[in-house]
């Protein structure tokens, strides 16, 4: 990545994600001119990435009832107050880029995936929520859900680093945590059991790798750094380091790797053969 360089729109001199971003624009816009509008609107005529973010976002999820405009103010708003929504923004930013290998540059997230949008969103939400504006919350997780067919409940506590790939069928509890650098494919579940209240969703520690249509359910502990393979259902704890399958999910062996949310090897290999997602 090359040392940021000053250029103009009070951009800043610190940030190398929004000076990538800025230049994959500016060559996007150079070699595909039906674009350029697009692109300066959503990335070149902004002094920084939170900006952009809060324009984009709030061009998607804004309607005829709550205008984009109002949105942009509530989320330049939520980016100001709390620093720690757009470092999580750009921890995002560069899982997909290191985890997806459909993903070639920065600003694809950013434009086009609505896994990286409804991560944002949800963050504002949680924001949100946390200030007891929980009327305003409920509603972005609605249009969220709406959207990108994604639902995080605002209350619900993500880390940063976090890769939701295709995202389609996600669905993430009131209580549930999710820690930094966890990687999830579409069709996951981290649910209750039943009607009970209080803390009832998975915690999924540091690093886990959940496969697609995985269910995850119950006040449970997924250990850091374990996965889930495709297809699972997970009703008791998963050890660190350790990979759990089969409906319901055992234990079938080791993780495979030190990291595998950013390995992102969904083939399970033992004694009975590979199986793969």
């Amino acid at each position: 990545m090359s040392k940021p360089v000053e250029k103009n729109q009070g951009l800043s001199l610190c940030d190398p994600v929004w000076e990538r971003v800025r230049t994959e624009a500016e060559e996007m816009a150079a070699g595909e001119p039906i674009l350029a509008s697009f692109l300066y609107s959503t990335i070149l005529n902004h002094r920084n990435l939170n900006d952009a973010v809060a324009y984009h976002l709030a061009q998607k999820l804004g309607n005829t009832e709550v205008h984009s405009m109002q949105l942009r103010e509530l989320f330049d708003e939520a980016l100001t107050e709390a620093s720690d929504i757009g470092e999580s923004t750009r921890a995002d930013i560069v899982a997909y880029y290191d985890r997806d290998p459909a993903c070639h540059s920065y600003i694809q997230p950013l434009l086009y995936f609505k896994g990286f949008h409804a991560l944002q969103g949800y963050r504002v939400a949680h924001w949100l929520w946390n200030k007891g504006r929980r009327a305003m919350a409920l509603y972005l997780q609605s249009r969220i859900s709406e959207l990108f067919a994604v639902d995080i409940h605002p209350a619900a506590r993500l880390g940063r680093g976090i890769f939701i790939d295709h995202a389609t069928g996600i669905v993430i509890g009131e209580t549930a945590v999710v820690e930094d650098d966890v990687s999830m494919l579409h069709d996951v579940t981290l649910g209750g059991t039943g009607k009970e209240t209080g803390d009832r969703h998975p915690k999924v520690r540091r690093g886990v790798l959940i496969s697609v249509g995985s269910k995850v359910l119950g006040n449970i502990e997924i250990g850091e750094y374990s996965r889930i393979g495709a297809g699972s259902v997970v009703l008791h704890e998963v050890p660190p380091h350790c990979t759990a399958v089969g409906v319901p999910a055992k234990i079938v062996g080791c993780a495979g790797c030190d990291k595998p949310s950013h390995s992102m090897d969904h083939m399970i290999r033992d004694e009975e053969g590979p199986i793969s997602d």
